[in-house]
């Protein structure tokens, strides 16, 4: 069994509460999905917020879905001129049998432009 990496973010369309929380779960959910993984493989998860969401933290949509166990943290992304808005992201550390190039990453919505690379790979996109 490793430690493994699982990164994915998500575009939402709006600053609101619901908003928030819809798009950290369905996020959250692409990328277990993805990975073959549930809640119990994650060791500790890092969410960040690009600075316009303020609406909601993302790990409260976490410990919605059941993350009750797994120690979370929330940040803001730097505020750099030009970044796509309205953005959260995850790095998630997990328990795996996965070797690092199996490991899948999720871009959803509006944050592919991201990482095409990584979009284009099952459970990448929408």
């Amino acid at each position: 069994m490793a430690v493994r990496g699982l990164r994915g973010a998500v575009q939402l369309r709006e600053d609101s509460e619901n908003a928030v929380v819809d798009g950290t779960k369905r996020l959250l959910k692409e990328m277990l999905d993805a990975n073959g993984m549930r809640h119990d493989d994650l060791i500790s998860v890092l969410f960040t917020a690009t600075p316009d969401l303020r609406s909601a933290f993302p790990a409260a949509a976490a410990r919605e879905a059941g993350m009750a166990d797994t120690p979370l943290m929330c940040a803001q992304e730097l505020d750099v001129p030009g970044a796509l808005p309205r953005v959260v992201r995850i790095l998630a550390h997990a328990e795996t049998d996965l070797p690092k190039r199996d490991i899948h990453h999720v871009y959803l919505d509006g944050a592919a432009v991201l990482r095409p690379d990584q979009a284009a790979r099952p459970g990448g996109s929408e």
